[in-house]
């Protein structure tokens, strides 16, 4: 059977082997390892076969974009059959957007709730290992390899992302498509469900239970990021103040801005802005519905809207929040579990 005692020649020659073959590894590193190869070699195949996806796909479209004449590569100017690249880019950034559900299911849940259900953990524990560095173990080399993975495939995908972020309004920044799976995002998100994940399976002490209640958990921080994750920006505003009647131009927002709130908005000479829906209930002809909107002292239109300069600070905000949840139920397991895992 195997153990954590440490090997006394390998000890007393500074962690290295007595058969000069360089750096080993053992006690608790080698046997989380050992233990999760499995997860950790489909982690990285899995990575690996995205990143050769990802390239050979960019490939094509540039391949695309090269033909093109120059006129034909501005914002805007890109013939219809683009979409098709598009759609790819698209639906491959909603693929890596599952990445934080594998973290945190099939990494993260059955991590200590494997080793708690199988008694792994108190075996483990009853050797010349304390349970605070069993845990910190625990919990360290797989967030480093989930970390490394998910910085591969952010900056894979950014790579092929960027040389048609500002020719197409088919892809918005905004969206979780592109938001979630580019810069710093896609390492925080996948270690807080990771994170997320062991902890429950830590309470709950049964695999498969942790790892369906692990999923509904990071279903519901999903819809909760998707609906507070635009509030991370400062929403500003663009207006025009030469009248709504025939002829008025809607205000332009500025390129890869994405419009915000509920549409377009009245301006009035106050400053004030009313509702697009205001005066809809005057009589049904053109000149009552001027007539209404004078009233009210509308001058112009008013838009909301985010722009994407503001993109990488929301992104450093929202994964500065997201880490700081992932150290404190780090914190809480290797706390609780240092005095109640057994």
């Amino acid at each position: 059977m195997t153990t954590l005692t440490p090997d006394p020649v390998r000890s007393a020659r500074g962690g290295r082997a007595h058969n000069g073959r360089g750096p080993r590894l053992g006690g608790p590193a080698w046997l989380i390892l050992r233990q999760h190869r499995a997860a950790f070699w489909t982690l990285f195949a899995l990575t690996l076969l995205c990143v050769i996806a990802m390239v050979c796909l960019r490939g094509q479209m540039m391949n695309y974009l090269d033909a093109l004449g120059s006129s034909q590569r501005k914002a805007g100017s890109l013939p219809p059959d683009f979409e098709k690249y598009s759609n790819r880019l698209s639906g491959f950034g909603g693929y890596l957007g599952y990445l934080p559900v594998l973290a945190g299911v099939f990494l993260g849940a059955p991590l200590i709730a494997g080793d708690l259900e199988t008694g792994t953990a108190k075996l483990v524990t009853s050797q010349s290992v304390s349970r605070l560095r069993w845990l910190a173990a625990k919990l360290a080399i797989p967030a480093v390899l989930i970390a490394l993975s998910a910085a591969v495939l952010g900056a894979v995908f950014s790579w092929w992302w960027h040389p048609v972020k500002t020719l197409t309004d088919q892809v918005e920044w905004t969206s979780g498509t592109f938001f979630d799976v580019t810069g710093i995002m896609p390492v925080a998100y996948a270690l807080l469900t990771f994170a997320v994940g062991a902890a429950v399976g830590m309470l709950l002490r049964r695999t498969l239970v942790s790892m369906v209640v692990t999923l509904g958990i990071v279903v519901a921080i999903g819809v909760v990021w998707d609906r507070f994750r635009l509030d991370l920006g400062h929403v500003l505003s663009v207006s025009t103040s030469k009248g709504v009647g025939p002829g008025a131009r809607l205000p332009k927002l500025p390129a890869e801005a994405v419009q915000q709130g509920r549409g377009t908005y009245f301006l009035t000479s106050s400053g004030g802005r009313l509702d697009w829906t205001t005066c809809l209930d005057a009589p049904d002809n053109e000149k009552a519905h001027t007539a209404c909107l004078e009233s009210r002292h509308v001058i112009g239109w008013s838009m909301d809207y985010l722009p994407v300069s503001q993109m990488h600070t929301m992104q450093w905000l929202g994964a500065g929040i997201m880490l700081t949840l992932t150290a404190a139920i780090a914190a809480f397991v290797i706390l609780w579990g240092r005095k109640r895992l057994l």
